[in-house]
């Protein structure tokens, strides 16, 4: 086993005597407890036997079973642990020395206390973990010492040595030892190869998780890569959707414009007509007149952000504080906000800088202020307050300006179609659509993106980013 330890690698090396450590320390240990158990409870053979030496045999087994203890003890320490192989053999030799001396002490080779060396001698095989050299070294140890006191007997006893018996007891001990030998060997062959499979199972095992997570790592890049691809395809579809929308804007503009001018032109003239009406007549017509006016002005209104959506070129764009355009934004919308929602801002005392046009920057956040204001409004709370939470932050790939509600949110089937021009949920004539398109486009200009995040009932986040400044 040694030669087939040394063929293999360091790793299965150190892993093999790590192993055969804890197991001939764990051994060790059950091998001196049955030695400190055993050796009092033979003081009953010992009754039948021997009665007129029990008390010499119970001090001898005693001292045997404190010397157990001992051993016991050394394998729990640092010690015993580091060198278990060098208090391997005395747990074998210890008992075997007592029993020697109980067989010198009385009939020698005739005494049946030899059995005993053969429990000794089961034991190593059965019990510890020994290599077949120390198992060899364990039965010689014995047959020296069975030897040993029997020669001694004779010398001191010479009429009491029966040689038949001594003989025969020698042979069954030399082929108990020779089949503890053989089994140890066989044994610890079998127990290498076990803990071959065991730890090429475990090197398996750890080969194969360390491979699922690679690959978990490999679809989770995978993942983002196919995420970041789909919305940079989102993007340009939108991009190419709103280009093509603009050029026909444009010309819609120019449709729209001229008897836009003339129907203006016309209801001034109206109105200076209306001086030469009967009173009673006056009240009626002016409200139609004001009524015209006032659809005239919505019209005029939607050209004018066609007209910024169709151009979204014609400012300079600089360097703007983000405070900058909060409060200008919130300004505007002071008289809406007030009393109606509760405002949170977590924005940097200063330092955020944005680029772009200040005017339009403001244009967005006052578009997206009050779509987050209609959805608070539209919403029945219990307990919860309507919020509108505003935030600021810059990263290493550029800065951030979130617009976050708790109001209705956006439902799933309409989150591809809101940057769309023309696009809303809102009743008629309560907004035609435009609001989020031209965030879209003047984000597009500042070489930023809008993005959205929702949750239908409970919450939905804009989120504007822009590219570090130049």
């Amino acid at each position: 086993m040694t030669e087939v330890l040394t063929s293999r690698s360091p790793e299965f090396q150190a892993a093999f005597l790590a192993n055969e450590q804890q197991e001939r320390v764990n051994t060790g240990k059950v091998a001196s407890a049955l030695v400190f158990f055993l050796m009092p409870f033979g003081w009953a053979l010992d009754f039948f036997m021997y009665e007129e030496s029990l008390g010499t045999f119970l001090v001898l087994r005693l001292i045997c079973s404190a010397l157990a203890a001992v051993l016991f003890y050394l394998h729990t320490t640092e010690f015993g642990k580091q060198n278990y192989r060098l208090l391997g053999l005395p747990i074998a030799l210890l008992p075997a020395v007592f029993i020697a001396v109980m067989i010198y002490m009385k009939e020698g080779p005739a005494s049946p206390y030899y059995a005993g060396l053969n429990l000794i001698l089961l034991a190593v095989s059965v019990v510890v973990h020994w290599s077949t050299r120390e198992s060899l070294l364990a039965v010689l140890g014995v047959l020296l010492i069975y030897i040993t006191v029997c020669v001694l007997h004779r010398h001191n006893h010479p009429g009491d040595l029966v040689g038949g018996i001594f003989y025969s007891n020698l042979i069954f001990m030399i082929e108990t030892g020779i089949i503890v030998v053989v089994g140890n060997y066989f044994y610890n062959r079998l127990r290498f190869r076990e803990f071959s499979a065991r730890y090429e199972l475990a090197q398996n095992k750890q080969t194969l998780e360390q491979a699922n997570q690679k690959l978990d790592t490999q679809n989770k890049e995978l993942a983002d890569t196919l995420q970041k691809l789909t919305e940079a395809e989102s993007q340009l579809v939108q991009s190419e959707k709103m280009a093509s929308l603009g050029r026909m804007s444009a010309g819609i503009i120019h449709e729209i414009n001229n008897p836009l001018n003339f129907a203006t032109t016309g209801l001034f003239t109206l109105k200076k007509k209306g001086k030469h009406l009967p009173a009673e007549q006056r009240g009626e017509y002016e409200e139609i007149i004001r009524d015209v006016g006032d659809g005239i002005t919505r019209v005029r209104d939607i050209v004018s952000d066609l007209r910024m959506f169709t151009h979204p070129d014609t400012d300079s764009h600089d360097e703007v504080e983000v405070n900058e355009v909060v409060t200008s934004a919130l300004r505007f919308m002071s008289s809406e906000l007030t009393d109606k929602v509760r405002l949170e801002q977590n924005l940097p005392a200063a330092g955020l800088a944005i680029r772009g046009n200040k005017n339009k920057l403001i244009h967005v956040l006052v578009n997206l202020i009050q779509n987050s204001l209609d959805s608070l409004l539209a919403k029945t709370f219990n307990g919860e307050q309507p919020t509108i939470w505003l935030e600021g932050r810059r990263e290493p790939g550029g800065s951030f300006l979130v617009v976050r509600d708790n109001g209705l949110g956006i439902e799933s089937q309409h989150l591809d179609k809101i940057f769309d021009p023309f696009f809303t949920t809102k009743d008629v004539g309560q907004g035609m659509g435009l609001g989020l398109s031209i965030c879209y486009r003047i984000m597009e200009e500042c070489r930023g993106r809008i993005s959205v995040r929702t949750e239908p009932g409970k919450f939905c986040e804009f989120t504007l980013e822009f590219p570090p400044p130049a």
